[in-house]
């Protein structure tokens, strides 16, 4: 298979991981690949992003934020 014939597959600079039993619960929060700190909410993933100049626009759009073990709305441990 060439390059040109495979699947498109993005790495979005941000990666939020699952969620995390604690109080309250959490997740991880990565960009470029490294650990930059935890989310109890929508809001703090956004907050964080800025801090490393990422305007996020569109949080369903996978091209910028992949969301591992849930969703946005995601945010207690089951």
């Amino acid at each position: 298979m060439t390059e040109s014939a495979s699947p498109h597959i993005s790495q979005p600079r941000i990666m939020v991981l699952g969620v995390q039993p604690g109080t309250p619960p959490f997740r991880i929060m990565e960009i470029d690949g490294v650990v930059v700190g935890s989310a109890r909410a929508v809001t703090d993933v956004l907050e964080t992003a800025a801090l490393y100049g990422i305007n996020v626009h569109d949080l369903d759009d996978p091209d910028v934020v992949r969301w591992v073990g849930g969703d946005k709305f995601t945010w207690h441990h089951h």
